[in-house]
């Protein structure tokens, strides 16, 4: 399986992209920084390191063209490259701020890069996936409190708004060959984007590695033709069961 994990050189997608490659994958991941995302790549098995900004239409073409060639492919495609709530409001978990105290930049930027870097990633890949004959892509999401809690634009927004769009994309890609699935934590996650530093003690979160089960299951030969499915990394053993006890 020849995988590209976009957001890969730290949290969500850094534990993604380490289990897929633990797991025998070929994976290409993704920064900003093109030095930081080689650095990464070279303590997984056999990964590969690729700069690339989602915001930026060109860069993201070449990005995808430089994957699919070192690769030899892209098999599957992990959407999870994000910023948030941190970039607007550091401290958005002990002080809310409305929404019309937000930056318009600020909004924009979260926007670009969760929003419209979904869709310019998954575009660029998909186009190639249908030439190919079939391909997989799994959108990162979050829980649904998140989309509606006070003081949670543009993060909330733009989450949501992935989701829709991975909705629309199955809906799109319905016997094509090429799937699509969203994947999300099922909690707070202890990644860059939380300030542990301002949260309430006690609090508990999840750890980035509740990504791997369910992400190398997506990527295995029993996940072949599962489509327009919404899992929940936290509860995904139970998911699987019950589903296993439908069929």
């Amino acid at each position: 399986m020849k995988v590209l994990v976009t957001g890969g050189t730290s949290g969500l997608g850094l534990a993604m992209a380490s289990a897929l490659a633990t797991a025998g994958a070929t994976v290409a991941l993704t920064g900003r920084s093109g030095r930081r995302a080689s650095e990464v790549a070279a303590e997984l098995p056999g990964a590969v390191g690729i700069e690339l900004d989602v915001q930026d239409e060109s860069s993201v073409a070449k990005a995808v063209d430089e994957a699919w060639s070192r690769l030899g492919g892209i098999d599957m495609l992990v959407n999870n490259a994000g910023i948030g709530m941190r970039t607007v409001n550091p401290r958005f978990m002990t002080h809310s701020q409305g929404f019309w105290e937000v930056p318009a930049d600020g909004f924009r930027a979260v926007i670009e890069t969760n929003l419209t870097g979904y869709f310019l990633v998954a575009r660029e890949v998909t186009l190639r996936m249908l030439a190919a004959g079939g391909g997989r892509v799994v959108n990162i999401s979050v829980s649904e409190s998140t989309m509606h809690r006070a003081g949670f634009v543009p993060y909330g927004p733009s989450r949501a708004g992935s989701e829709a769009l991975s909705r629309i994309m199955a809906a799109d890609l319905r016997d094509t060959g090429v799937t699509v699935n969203v994947l999300l934590p099922g909690g707070a996650t202890v990644t860059g984007m939380l300030p542990l530093d301002a949260v309430p003690e006690g609090r508990k979160f999840l750890e980035p590695e509740v990504m791997g089960p369910p992400i190398v299951w997506l990527a295995s030969d029993d996940a072949a033709g599962v489509h327009d499915e919404r899992i929940v990394a936290a509860e995904f053993e139970r998911w699987l069961r019950d589903r296993n006890g439908r069929r």
